[in-house]
């Protein structure tokens, strides 16, 4: 009778073991989101203090680069060297960049511990979707959506009402000590109740190709980060950038043909599917990164809605794409049927930001709200089925590398977005100040399309009424540009093959039961 008990108890104990594991990931990935939408809010205050207002990007700037430079390295170094090790030491590496950035004395200071942060940051994400890669069999997946989606919804609203509240009551230090009880936690609950099977490849690190996947990486980011800001598109240093990006990159995909161990070994786009998803990944970040940029704008200077709750702004986008993301995952988990998800949600996106496009300065906050719902609506239908189709189309000893590439093009795309969509938007303003609002019009632009609350407030109502309808006229042409863009994510969704799930469904088999173990008591 004690035995029969200890086999019925046995699941639900693995199970309980699962859930405490999934509690680590999620407040891992929360730190990762959370991090540059709270210092966001925190940057003036800083540069209030440490000064360097001229290298204020960079902190910015400096975060993202390592952050994509070291994405795809942390996902081979799991797949190598074992999952476990290599996620705990990108937490420790994040808690250290980020305790050393609230100890920063100077602006200088503060940008080499962002870049540490970033090196540290870029094992989140690929961590934690890895390790749910290992845990839980692909059918299975789907009924986390939810959870990751919720997390993802909660860092963009919560980040910046956080972000405030904190530098207002603890001072800007505490916008990066605030990741350290939080990670903590997640170190201890992943040391004790994960247990991975050890790893140790006897191939070396692909240090060539890490090197040459790094520089390409790195003038990508610089060149969407500086483009049409910085420097002018035609100027010497962006060609210079995208030469030395496109060197690098060749002479990188050339190498991974030849190297043992290679970084990203190329085998894995010759799947479909893979290669669409990671197609629909940077389409889905290019259009999501540029909406999140624009709403706000469009809503604080056009419709006068307050900066302070600017996440808040956010809610209908980032709450159908919740419920979406929720639906999609319970779906597929129950019918093991995924091919419907990402056409519909390119559809979905491509009328939603044509719909925004179509916004202009007498549009309700009720109307731009639906018109977001339908974005979210879309991007609900992608964010995880792109992460759950592309881990199912590798095999397991390549799901690090499957995760951070796929995480790569995400924030490849999102790069993209804010650069191109923010070229067009600025260039918009700025041609339709000069014709509406005149000289004062020309002058008021010259430094930045983007005015803030109280710069807007100082204007004379001819020149306000004049931005407001230039920054509709903007946002028009960046979502319209959104909209066209996402309609190669449709045409890729649509030769997307369905093959079945692999793991768990009706009958349970000996490949179902497989990843259990994993997880020990």
């Amino acid at each position: 009778m004690a035995d029969t008990q200890t086999v019925e108890t046995e699941p639900d104990k693995k199970q309980r073991s699962v859930r405490v594991v999934l509690l680590a990931l999620m407040i891992t990935m929360m730190l990762a989101m959370l991090d540059n939408m709270i210092v966001g809010t925190a940057m003036p205050t800083i540069v209030g203090e440490l000064g360097g207002l001229e290298h204020l990007s960079w902190v910015v700037t400096a975060y993202t680069l390592a952050t994509a430079a070291a994405t795809p390295l942390w996902g081979k170094l799991g797949d190598m060297y074992g999952r476990k090790g290599v996620f705990m030491t990108s937490i420790v590496l994040f808690l250290i960049g980020s305790a050393l950035s609230g100890m920063a004395q100077d602006m200088g200071q503060l940008i080499g511990f962002r870049a540490v942060q970033g090196l540290g940051a870029g094992g989140l994400m690929v961590g934690v979707m890895a390790i749910i890669g290992d845990l839980i069999p692909p059918r299975e997946r789907g009924k986390y959506q939810g959870m990751m989606a919720g997390v993802m919804a909660l860092a963009m609203i919560g980040g910046p009402l956080v972000g405030g509240t904190i530098t207002d009551n603890w001072g800007w230090r505490w916008s990066f000590y605030i990741n350290l009880p939080l990670g903590v936690v997640a170190l201890g609950l992943i040391s004790v109740v994960l247990h991975l099977p050890a790893k140790r490849a006897q191939a070396r690190i692909d240090y060539l190709g890490a090197a040459l996947l790094t520089v390409g990486i790195t003038s990508i980011v610089l060149v969407t980060t500086w483009g049409g800001t910085e420097y002018a598109w035609t100027s010497a240093r962006i060609m210079e950038l995208i030469g030395i990006g496109v060197a690098a990159l060749v002479g990188f995909v050339f190498w991974q043909t030849k190297a043992a161990e290679p970084v990203v070994p190329l085998h894995i786009f010759r799947s479909r599917n893979f290669t669409l998803m990671s197609i629909i990944g940077f389409i889905t970040g290019f259009v999501m990164f540029g909406a999140t940029l624009f709403l706000p704008l469009y809503q604080q200077s056009v419709q006068g809605a307050s900066a302070t709750n600017s996440g808040l702004l956010l809610l209908p986008m980032l709450g159908a794409m919740l419920v979406t993301s929720m639906v999609a995952g319970r779906v597929t988990t129950n019918s093991g049927r995924y091919y419907v998800f990402p056409v519909l949600g390119s559809v979905l996106m491509v009328v939603g930001l044509y719909l925004l496009s179509t916004m202009d300065t007498g549009t309700s906050r009720f109307t731009s709200g639906v018109f977001m719902a339908v974005v979210g609506l879309g991007m609900g239908c992608l964010m995880q089925i792109t992460m759950l189709v592309a881990q199912n189309s590798v095999e397991m000893k390549d799901m690090g590398v499957a995760s951070s590439s796929t995480t790569l093009f995400r924030t490849l795309g999102s790069s993209f977005g804010v650069a191109i969509m923010g070229a067009l938007f600025n260039h918009r303003v700025q041609d339709t100040m000069a014709e509406r609002g005149g000289a004062l019009g020309s002058k008021v632009t010259e430094q930045s399309a983007q005015l803030d609350a109280k710069s807007l407030e100082k204007l004379p109502d001819a020149v306000r009424e004049a931005y407001q309808y230039a920054v509709s006229a903007g946002t028009h042409s960046a979502f319209l540009l959104g909209s066209i863009v996402a309609v190669v994510s449709l045409v890729a969704a649509v030769f997307v093959k369905e093959v079945p799930l692999k793991g768990a469904g009706p009958q349970k088999s000996a490949d179902d039961a497989a990843p259990a173990p994993l997880v020990e008591v």
